[in-house]
């Protein structure tokens, strides 16, 4: 009976910390949002290789976030580097693949009418950068992890049930990063091509919209300081 006492409250604080990582964070991964995205940038390639991007996506995913909860404000510090900078810096990043998603025109070549085999390495190229980083986990999901972890419990016990739980969650918004990229094309399918390409440029705009709140984000903190 005591056993299960002791138990009882760090399984909670395990569910705890998962549900409050998948809550804060999926909003801003928004793996449903992104999947068009995806597929406009692999459009020329196979079934096949889109999994296997999505796949490592999803890997490169879940070590980020982990990461970045775990060790995220030691790395800042060590390198004497604010939140508001890396917002500025992933801002205008993200705000710049938007604005290329936008303009990009609905026939560029003939890329989008046949699927085409690559070799391992040229799909994986652009895993990490630019869709894992920061298409996928940008400067907003990366903060708020961090941000989490600084917030964390800092008891040794409590620790490790906050980290076991932040490991949990992680994996859970990686899964559902796989599944919305890996299958895209079912989506694409289903909503036609004309319903895609709405959805596409409405994504993209979206993309530059959310760049631009998260620059802002790290400017407004920026100039608050010099005002002091």
């Amino acid at each position: 009976m005591a056993r299960c006492c002791v138990y009882t409250p760090g399984v909670l604080e395990t569910v705890k910390t998962t549900i409050l990582v998948v809550s804060a964070l999926f909003p801003i991964v928004n793996p449903l949002g992104g999947s068009p995205i995806f597929l406009a940038l692999t459009r020329d390639y196979s079934r096949r290789s889109r999994r296997l991007l999505a796949q490592r996506i999803a890997m490169n995913c879940f070590i980020l976030l982990t990461a970045s909860f775990l060790t995220g404000t030691h790395v800042l510090a060590f390198f004497g580097i604010s939140l508001p900078v890396v917002q500025v810096g992933g801002g205008l990043i993200v705000i710049s693949t938007g604005w290329s998603l936008l303009k990009q025109k609905e026939e560029e070549d003939d890329r989008g009418r046949a699927h085409r085999d690559v070799e391992r390495q040229d799909i994986l190229r652009h895993a990490f950068y630019p869709l894992t980083l920061p298409l996928t986990v940008g400067p907003g999901s990366i903060s708020v992890a961090i941000t989490l972890g600084a917030n964390a419990p800092r008891l040794s016990v409590a620790n490790l049930l906050a980290t076991l739980g932040a490991v949990i969650g992680s994996a859970l918004i990686a899964v559902s990063v796989f599944l919305c990229y890996g299958f895209a094309d079912r989506l694409a399918k289903l909503l036609g091509a004309t319903g895609m390409s709405v959805i596409m440029r409405l994504s993209s705009f979206l993309l530059v919209c959310i760049g631009v709140q998260i620059l802002w984000n790290g400017a407004s903190v920026l100039l608050g300081s010099l005002a002091k």
